[in-house]
């Protein structure tokens, strides 16, 4: 009959598919995808045998189907008996009665090694061919691009993220994480059919920046058709978020985001309006910056600080305040000042940074010995020096008394005023602008609500990244085109409304006559926490005032906030792109 041959031929499909994870550590997933399929192999037989359909069943999914690669060796081989035991725990479970011998089994087919580089006997690396399989899942090992060379460049290879971005050079841009590289070599092997359906995990990290660009290779040339954007995940105890991604060769039409159906899954994991392309605008350039990366341990104590600053004159004749500075980092910002101080030598040689005896002798004795192990030639040259000094930063902010600050990583997305002469770390977001007004439009709703939209987050908490953000979003008007406080009611309005709530943030922060005890509690996180009612008056204020200045009522929902912006950062786009064009 039809339907046996139907049902018969479906098991038959289900025992012979292949499923591969490429990073298979001690076998989670694959037991996952193991007990996953032979429930379907025993909902198959129980629907045969309760419609009467006459089925003779001859083979039952087998951990033989599963392949894996894994370069840590005491997981490997824990890998092919987490199988076994999952397989034979399922059937004790079923009541299937298990008579062959060995009840054990190696998997020969879980393969210790790495997945996506190896060296040949010559010591040249070379991309390896993963199993053949029909469908790939897998966690992969999350470690950011920065992290990577310190973790994956070993003695026996010294040069092994090197040799990885050489290798997969044009297809994986050069600031992407590790886990980038199991999405672009399983996208390929969708693209030559070789693989019917992926499905990987990554940080959610993913769908921005850098890392971005594999999916946008799987949107142009395949197909998502199932993804979870952020999810909790919890990773050797700590909290982060994750995203899920499924995606084909573009064969099934159905597209689920989050749960919900959607129309089309876009590269940032998005559905609706796509965000991808939002495009960088000219007019906000030059004026977002990174703080210092130090490359080292510049910071100091207030303790030692003191110290340097009460010495005496050098024998140049100046005091240590020229290059012992205040430094200002994210949790000076969200907590309570910490009173940081860090020993700047930016733009003086090595000759004349000696001339600063105490700070340069610290210095010679905390930074050097470990800037000489460095790969960086230039750190390790320069070693009395941050490893970036920020030029560019230091120009912009260089004829200004004071400028923006944001940390990096917040659960609050806040802007407050640091002074000049103040080092701010590499994690802070540093704007090049002094006025009321600029910091009021940052603080708006309307801008936390594109930053959190074009933004990732790490952990649990919203990550601000000027590439994404700060360059793509248009402000009211083009910055240093917009009008003055004395010519434009809306400009005033906006810089008082900012005014007030700084002021107000600032005498809720440090009450006179307050307890040291209680002043401990008195954070920016803890305010906005608690965020009393004058707060949020005050925000009110703000935006209000922020809508008036692009013209747009201000009882606009979330979702047209952000396709105003949209379709404003298009719009901004494409007359700087005509305007570039005619000249």
């Amino acid at each position: 009959m039809p339907s046996e041959k139907l049902l018969g031929a479906w098991i038959e499909e289900l025992t012979s598919i292949r499923v591969l994870d490429p990073a298979c550590g001690s076998g989670n997933f694959l037991y996952l995808a193991l007990r996953r399929m032979l429930d379907l192999w025993l909902e198959a037989t129980r629907f045969a045998s309760e419609q009467g359909i006459s089925l003779v069943v001859s083979k039952i999914v087998s951990p033989r189907q599963l392949f894996g690669i894994e370069t840590e060796f005491y997981a490997h081989e824990l890998a092919s008996i987490v199988v076994w035991i999952g397989f034979l725990q399922w059937k004790h479970e079923h009541a299937i009665r298990e008579d062959r011998e060995p009840i054990l089994e190696k998997l020969t087919n879980i393969e210790h090694g790495d997945a996506i580089l190896r060296y040949d006997d010559e010591g040249k690396p070379y991309e390896p061919e993963w199993p053949k399989a029909d469908f790939i899942v897998g966690n992969p090992p999350f470690l950011g691009d920065k992290k990577m060379k310190r973790e994956l460049n070993a003695p026996g290879h010294p040069h092994y993220v090197e040799d990885l971005r050489f290798l997969y050079d044009g297809r994986v841009p050069g600031g992407a994480d590790l886990v980038c590289y199991w999405y672009e070599k399983a996208q390929r092997y969708i693209d030559e059919r070789r693989v019917k359906r992926v499905g990987l995990l990554a940080t959610n990290s993913i769908r921005q920046g850098a890392n971005r660009s594999v999916l946008d290779r799987v949107v142009a040339s395949a197909n998502i058709f199932m993804a979870w954007s952020d999810r909790p995940w919890l990773l050797d105890g700590a909290a982060v978020r994750v995203s899920m991604v499924g995606f084909d060769d573009g064969s099934d039409n159905e597209h689920v985001l989050n749960g919900h159906p959607v129309g089309k899954i876009h590269a940032d994991l998005t559905a609706g309006d796509s965000f991808v392309d939002a495009s960088p605008l000219p007019e906000n350039a030059r004026l977002c910056f990174l703080g210092m990366m130090k490359g080292g341990l510049f910071n100091i104590s207030a303790e030692v600080a003191r110290k340097m600053l009460t010495a005496p004159l050098n024998p140049n004749g100046k005091s240590n305040s020229v290059v012992v500075k205040r430094r200002l980092i994210g949790r000076d910002i969200l907590r309570r000042p910490s009173d940081g101080w860090v020993i700047d030598f930016t733009g003086l040689t090595e000759a004349e940074a000696a001339l600063y005896e105490l700070p340069f002798q610290y210095v010679l004795q905390k930074v050097k010995p470990r800037r000489e192990l460095n790969d960086d030639a230039l750190m390790k040259k320069e070693w009395w020096l941050f490893g970036r000094t920020r030029p560019a930063l230091r120009k912009a902010i260089s004829s200004l008394d004071r400028c923006i600050v944001t940390s990096e990583i917040a659960k609050y997305r806040l802007f407050t005023w640091m002074a000049t002469d103040v080092i701010p770390d590499h994690r802070l977001h540093v704007f090049a602008r002094r006025d009321d007004y600029f910091l009021g439009v940052l603080q708006s709703a309307i801008h936390t609500d594109w930053s959190l939209r074009m933004g990732s987050t790490f952990e649990d908490r919203p990550s601000y990244n000027s590439d994404t953000i700060f360059s793509t979003f248009p402000f009211p008007w083009p910055p240093d085109s917009e009008p003055t406080e004395e010519n434009d009611a809306r400009v005033k309005a906006i810089a008082d409304a900012a005014r007030e709530l700084v002021r107000l943030r600032d005498a809720w922060l440090n009450p006179p006559g307050i307890s040291p005890r209680e002043l401990k509690t008195r954070t920016l996180t803890n305010l906005y926490n608690l965020r009393p009612e004058w707060l949020a008056n005050a925000h009110r204020t703000l935006d209000e005032a922020v809508f008036a200045a692009y013209g747009w009522p201000s009882n606009l929902s979330k979702e047209e906030i952000l396709a105003r912006l949209l379709a404003l950062n298009h719009e901004r786009a494409a007359a700087q792109a005509e305007g570039a064009t005619a000249g």
